[in-house]
């Protein structure tokens, strides 16, 4: 029994260390992600992180590359100075294949929740060092076509996170952007 209530008691300590993320893929193979993706809904825990173009975490991924070592190059557009500009973010791996760690702005952690490798990703940025923390999460698709089912899961995902604002998006691929089509915060 006493091993029993000290296993609780240490899950319980390591629980609570981060925002309560949905279980994390735990055997993400970083090979299949690679490749284009286009993000379909941005959702964030603060309308701060979303509200404008370009608001700091208003990020549109663009592509996925693997390194060597196992780490990612995360190239995403976003707004900066009235137009779109390219940015690469290095992802580094860590123990947890779903966990990489990152530095940019003040953001600590990406996190990928699931993926079929095929037709969806959702990832999740996170920052724990703040004294309010933040996460902003993506639905990300290889092609420019919204999944309801995949929407679905996502809604049911972001339900058990601190999420507050949604963004959905129509991919342009002529213009290499995203067209914001609306605010749908719960």
């Amino acid at each position: 029994m006493k091993c029993v209530l000290l296993a609780l008691s240490v899950a319980l300590v390591c629980g609570t260390q981060d925002m309560d993320i949905p279980q994390i893929m735990q055997d993400l193979d970083v090979q299949k992600v690679a490749g284009t993706w286009y993000s379909m809904v941005m959702a964030a825990s603060d309308f701060a992180l979303l509200n404008t173009e370009s608001a700091p975490l208003r990020l549109h991924l663009k592509e996925l590359r693997p390194t060597p070592e196992g780490d990612l190059e995360v190239i995403v557009h976003r707004w900066e100075d009235s137009r779109c500009i390219e940015k690469k973010i290095l992802a580094e791996s860590t123990e947890c294949a779903g966990r990489f760690n990152i530095d940019y702005l003040e953001e600590n952690k990406v996190i990928v929740l699931d993926t079929d490798y095929k037709n969806y990703m959702f990832v999740c940025m996170e920052n724990t060092a703040a004294r309010d923390q933040s996460l902003t999460c993506q639905y990300l698709a290889r092609t420019p076509t919204l999944s309801e089912e995949v929407m679905e899961k996502f809604d049911r995902v972001m339900k058990l996170l601190p999420i507050r604002i949604r963004l959905l998006f129509t991919p342009t691929p002529a213009q290499g952007a995203h067209e914001f089509l609306g605010d749908t915060s719960r």
